[in-house]
């Protein structure tokens, strides 16, 4: 027979209690490196040359898994038993603290109590408060209501949140209700926080007073909205003054203008410029001021017409009184209307 006796055909033969022992300890250091955290074993050492110590039997391991086998074999089970018999024993006798045993009473709950909740406001002091009726008709006898604060952070029904906090009633055999309130420092004081409970009506008052807060200094001012608007519930901001012109530099004289360049030939004037008593106008000067405008000479269509200033109209001026006559009576002047014919005189008619 080509097989060890006692064994299936198609397995390796029967195991020895060698490979018993190995596979054995395998499985142990498996189940040992899931469960046990070797950072808190007090007998778990490491020394100089690499390998593994185990403190309370003094045995030497090279791996963490043979060492954890040995803490599932039966030699360190039973040094452990030992080594806790012996403190127990060596310790010396403690008194126990006394422990409060608090009885949790389990109770039929009857539902929800009927509440009523009222907002105000105090006109002098600027301060909210709440008032809060809370009904039990069906309270048990020679018992109150209770109430208490909460934290958002200690309760597990809701997502915390920091604004707000929870105010709890409760009373046997009604269920517990909560307030969900914001989470402002309540005012303690006598008048304005108080809790009242009348037997006759089975009614609970519950008054509060919240805290003012106190005005933020480096509160950050709101972002602006497009086209220069404020968001709705916020003032608008007032407008910044308008830019200063900058100052106007100190004004400086002119420069003195050239001399007037003499004039070659001046041209004469035209003969009915020279008829009258007016002097005749200077003539032009290069590179210098422009001349006053001469009046009007006669009543021809150009009289009004300024050399050099088309599409402007001069201003109209009195005409200048007449010339004195010269000449010989019958002789007609230049420039002149003529006279209308006389009669001639009577011929002894």
């Amino acid at each position: 027979m080509d097989r060890e006796w006692g064994s299936k055909p198609g397995s390796g033969g029967a195991a020895s209690a060698q490979n018993e022992a190995i596979d054995r300890r395998e499985r142990l250091r498996r189940l040992a490196l899931e469960t046990i955290d070797l950072a808190k074993d007090p007998y778990f050492m490491r020394n100089h040359l690499g390998s593994y110590e185990c403190k309370l039997c003094l045995t030497l391991h090279n791996n963490e898994g043979n060492y954890l086998a040995h803490t599932q074999g039966k030699r360190h089970q039973t040094n452990l038993a030992k080594r806790a018999a012996r403190e127990a024993k060596d310790a010396p006798a403690q008194p126990q603290p006394h422990k409060r045993k608090v009885s949790l009473r389990k109770s039929v709950k009857i539902g929800r109590p009927g509440y009523r909740v009222t907002k105000q406001f105090d006109p002098e002091t600027k301060q909210r408060s709440l008032l809060f009726q809370i009904e039990y008709p069906e309270i048990e006898d020679n018992s109150k209501p209770r109430h208490r604060f909460m934290s958002s952070f200690e309760q597990r029904i809701e997502a915390c949140d920091k604004r707000y906090q929870y105010l709890l009633l409760a009373a046997e055999p009604y269920e517990i209700i909560a307030f969900k309130v914001p989470s402002t420092e309540i005012d303690k004081s006598t008048p304005k926080f108080f809790s009242h409970w009348d037997p006759d009506l089975k009614m609970f008052t519950l008054q509060l007073y919240f805290k003012i807060k106190p005005p933020e200094a480096n509160k950050p001012q709101p972002a602006p909205v497009a086209n220069g608007t404020a968001p709705p519930g916020v003032p608008p901001r007032p407008l910044p003054p308008p830019p200063q012109a900058p100052p106007l530099p100190p004004l400086q004289a002119p420069p003195p203008a050239a001399p007037p360049a003499p004039v070659m030939n001046p041209p004469r004037p035209p003969p009915s410029a020279m008829v009258g008593s007016q002097p005749p106008p200077p003539p032009p000067v290069a590179n210098g001021p422009p001349g006053p405008i001469p009046p009007p000479i006669g009543g021809s269509a150009m009289a009004n017409f300024t050399p050099g200033l088309q599409g402007l109209q001069a201003p109209r001026l009195p005409p200048p009184p007449p010339p004195p006559l010269q000449g010989f009576p019958g002789q007609q002047m230049q420039g002149q209307a003529p006279r209308p014919p006389q009669p001639p005189p009577n011929m002894g008619h």
